[in-house]
């Protein structure tokens, strides 16, 4: 409903309808949003907002629909206040409606939810506008970041309190359309592909004008239809194919009369459409590709792209799949083109993402001639969740470069560090050193099977102060655990510094690193003696505490109040209630 000035639900005026995935946030809902597009933003625009909105649709009106998803650009500049409110139908209360750039009319209604605490783009921007944050999905103990996208249990949310995600969404829709607020549906974002281009560069479109026949499809024995190699490049914005005589001027296929060639070409996307299917089958002379090498090699494991592709792309490469398989031309059960989609992240700088048409770009040759091409690489992996775009600033190419030095000082035959390696009965120190070897592997290799390229990175950095330390102890290194735990370094580091690596390598083993077997750890040494025991105030994480494996609540709940970190949360005062999860966890509400 929309808002009067008290506050309340008004009744002569129609409500906003909303479209949003999930339901079952309705409670974390602080503001709501609509798209510059949407036909009452005239309405329900205040008198005093009025010229800061037109202003605002102004600079919107024009931007395509990829850069107005993008995720670059400052928040506080892709938003601004109507002046109304409306009513969020779960908690009566009333919250301010917006504007901003990323709504679409072709989604939806046009006009969204926010729910900050489980949407990253809405806790930017309820940040940049002063708008509130509830949860409404309990992260778990150790998060520690700020939107929480998720499963969990239903918290702040009054009857979908405790429930999963799945459950809640159910319960609300139910609740809505008891109340006739509102009623499950689905949402498709698709619309005609406008395919023709008037550019030189893109497949032609196999059709010809007749003055008598009219419109003539080129029949299958002339196809492919070739582009010309000698069309001239003019300033006149029409493409090139227009004036090419020899392109234009053809033959009808059914009258054998004087015929027009069709100028446009295809949209690139045509291509991208169905290449992994000739990859199936790159040789075949007489069809794209045959239907027993698509049924072999398809669907595509793993498929890895940026945002950008995550719209268009991906949706005409579903369509080609679907429409081929139909058609008989691909495997009638092949379905699906890919069984999993990463996507990654853009490279900001200045705020926005790189561009060669905005000239913001970091040549790289300067960073490859002084700190290398593997310091260069590692600080990609380090800087963030590769789904996450990064800004070029927070980079840490030197810091890079600088422990790359130190692996090279610690693993290069003959060097000053490890000259002295004992040989003989290892020690404690030493049998630890090689249960963290193990670990790095174990670790190393959930992280890469997750993505997790930036936690690795920071595992390879740890496990090489732990080595440093180590080594540079009273007693120096053991020679064949130091052995076994630099190779193994090298080994898991190979895919992240591949050219360090695969030198050290040589210079140590001989032949080379990257045909070698990946290390597997022994599940024996991957036992703890010891945890991690997260230590909670108010369910805010304050402490982090090694624990025996074993503890038992008693001995949990005393070394957690006895923490330092914890007592300068709790001001003297003893918790109203302790909540003990051993070994994992202890929670203090107070």
């Amino acid at each position: 409903p929309i808002a009067d000035a008290d506050g309340m639900a008004r009744t002569d005026v129609e409500p906003l309808g909303v479209y949003t995935t999930r339901p079952d946030t309705g409670f974390g809902m602080t503001f709501a949003v609509l798209s510059p597009e949407h036909p009452r933003v005239d309405e329900l625009t205040t008198d005093d907002r009025r010229g800061v909105v037109e202003a605002f649709r102004s600079s919107v009106a024009g931007r395509s629909e990829i850069d107005r998803l993008s995720t670059g650009g400052s928040l506080d500049k892709r938003g601004v206040a109507t002046g109304a409110r409306v009513v969020n139908p779960f908690t009566g209360e009333a919250i301010p409606l917006f504007l901003a750039d990323y709504v679409l009319m072709t989604y939806g209604t046009g006009a969204i939810m926010a729910v900050p605490g489980q949407d990253q783009r809405d806790w930017d921007f309820a940040l940049a506008h002063g708008c509130d944050i509830v949860r409404t999905v309990q992260p778990p103990p150790d998060f520690d970041g700020e939107a929480y996208v998720g499963e969990g249990p239903a918290i702040n949310s009054a009857f979908l309190d405790g429930l999963g995600v799945a459950d809640a969404k159910a319960a609300a829709i139910a609740w809505l359309e008891a109340e006739g607020l509102g009623r499950g549906t689905v949402k498709y974002r698709l619309r005609d592909w406008l395919l023709s281009r008037q550019r030189y560069w893109g497949c032609p479109i196999p059709v010809v004008y007749c003055d008598d026949c009219g419109e003539q499809p080129v029949p299958l024995d002339d196809l492919p239809v070739d582009l010309p190699n000698d069309v001239e490049f003019m300033p006149t914005g029409r493409s090139p194919l227009m004036t090419h005589e020899g392109f234009l001027n053809t033959t009808c296929p059914n009258c054998g009369g004087g015929a027009r060639r069709e100028t446009d070409t295809m949209d690139t996307f045509v291509d991208s459409s169905w290449y992994f299917l000739r990859f199936a089958d790159p040789w075949s002379d007489g069809a794209p590709f045959t239907a027993g090498a698509a049924d072999r090699w398809l669907p595509v494991d793993q498929y890895i792209g940026g945002v950008e592709h995550a719209i268009l792309h991906l949706m005409y490469a579903r369509f080609f799949t679907k429409a081929l398989a139909d058609l008989g031309v691909a495997p009638p059960g092949l379905r699906e083109p890919f069984r999993r989609l990463f996507t990654q992240g853009m490279i900001r700088l200045g705020g926005t993402k790189m561009s060669k048409s905005k000239g913001n770009l970091v040549a790289p040759e300067e960073i490859l001639d002084r700190q290398g091409a593997d310091a260069l690489r590692l600080a990609h992996l380090q800087v963030k969740p590769p789904q996450e775009d990064v800004d070029w600033e927070d980079f840490g190419i030197d810091g890079c470069a600088k422990f790359l030095a130190r692996v090279w000082r610690l693993a290069v035959p003959g060097g000053p560090l490890t000259a002295d390696a004992r040989t003989g009965v290892s020690t404690d120190a030493d049998e630890v050193i090689d249960r963290e070897t193990h670990r790095l592997v174990a670790r190393i290799t959930d992280e890469y099977d997750r993505w997790s390229y930036n936690t690795a990175v920071a595992g390879f950095m740890e496990f090489t102060n732990t080595l440093y330390r180590w080594v540079q102890a009273d007693d120096g290194p053991h020679g064949p655990t130091l052995d076994s735990a630099v190779d193994t370094l090298l080994m898991v580091m190979a895919p992240a510094a591949p050219h360090l690596c695969a030198e050290l390598w040589e210079r140590r083993r001989g032949g080379h690193v990257h045909t070698v077997a990946w290390p597997v750890a022994d599940p024996d040494k991957l036992v703890d003696d010891t945890v991690t025991m997260i230590v909670q105030v108010n369910g805010r994480v304050r402490d982090r505490i090694e624990v025996p494996v074993d503890i038992d609540a008693a001995t949990a709940e005393a070394a957690a109040l006895a923490s330092v970190r914890v007592q300068g949360f709790l001001a003297g005062d003893p918790p109203r209630k302790v909540i003990v999860r051993t070994p994992g966890l202890v929670n203090l509400v107070v």
